[in-house]
């Protein structure tokens, strides 16, 4: 029986970070406005996931209190910022470098944690973090002879980074909402960024009708609603560490469609800095030694 439940949550994660791959395909496709995605983003996955809670029962056994519902509204705050920072990055530079520094967020969770939780980062997590941010500067190309502060290029990594705190962010204060439902918690954020990002749009400017409509709506649905819905649900099936591997089904969903639908690929340097990246990453969620335990002792 275990078994079976930890194959089909191999399934479902998979799934989830290979549909979830495509969101800068679905976001381009659109023709939108950031904020205009973004709002109809929250409207379509408010309508789809608030239908699924109804119907599951999940409403009438909330426990949500004034403190924890501040929180799940800090923390959605904290989300929108995330994903109009990572659009953005996609409308500046590609979809498969904004995605791989976008994965730098496990690092900013450590770094946040310590910050903000008061938690001690070990001299093998520092080790593993600037190992990553190695990777990073191979990813990104940066040469001191390239950079220039007012590139798109450069701006569309920041965002992407960006992107990645905020999401660090989000995730630190959803772990202080214990005892709530995820998928209530995931609603009240789509239900907030409607009206978080609503002042910021030009809807006007969005055509009646159109292709664009299929793209917005799947973002809402598909990204956001079923994407959530197959995650949450995977997490209670798998360990820390199949999760911890499995989320990288998302990166490289995003550097294959990228690849295919736009011809864009990674230099083999990119490549070296995309593999520090995931070895990095994995090493900090499954705390992997980077040097022998009386080494790291006597430092």
């Amino acid at each position: 029986m275990k078994k079976e439940k930890f194959s089909t949550g191999t399934i479902e994660l998979t799934v989830a970070m290979l549909v979830s791959g495509t969101v800068g395909i679905f976001f381009k496709e659109s023709h939108q406005a950031v904020f205009n995605v973004v709002f109809y983003r929250c409207i379509f996955g408010t309508i789809f996931l608030g239908l699924y809670c109804y119907f599951k029962g999940y409403f009438k056994q909330h426990n949500l209190t004034l403190r924890l519902l501040t929180l799940a509204l800090l923390s959605g705050v904290s989300l929108i910022l995330n994903w109009v920072l990572i659009f953005k990055s996609f409308s500046l530079t590609s979809i498969a470098l904004g995605t791989v520094v976008y994965h730098t967020q496990p690092f900013f969770v450590v770094i946040l944690g310590s910050l903000i939780l008061k938690t001690t980062i070990s001299k093998n997590k520092i080790a593993w973090i600037a190992i990553a941010f190695l990777g990073l500067v191979l990813v990104t190309k940066l040469r001191l002879t390239m950079v220039s502060i007012d590139s798109s290029y450069i701006i569309g990594i920041l965002f992407a980074l960006l992107a990645a705190i905020f999401y660090a962010l989000t995730t630190l204060l959803v772990k202080c909402l214990e005892g709530v439902r995820p998928h209530l918690i995931v609603l009240i954020h789509f239900t907030l960024g409607i009206f978080l990002v609503l002042p910021f749009t030009s809807l006007e400017k969005v055509p009646l009708f159109g292709n664009h409509w299929y793209y917005l709506l799947g973002l809402g649905v598909i990204h956001t609603g079923i994407v959530y819905i197959l995650m949450y649900s995977s997490y209670q099936k798998l360990t820390t560490s199949a999760i911890a591997v499995l989320t990288f089904t998302n990166p490289a969903s995003a550097m294959l469609s990228d690849y295919v639908i736009y011809g864009h690929i990674l230099e083999p340097i990119q490549g070296v800095g995309v593999a520090l990246i995931v070895l990095a990453s994995l090493a900090v969620n499954l705390n992997w030694p980077l040097l022998p335990t009386n080494l790291i002792s006597k430092m």
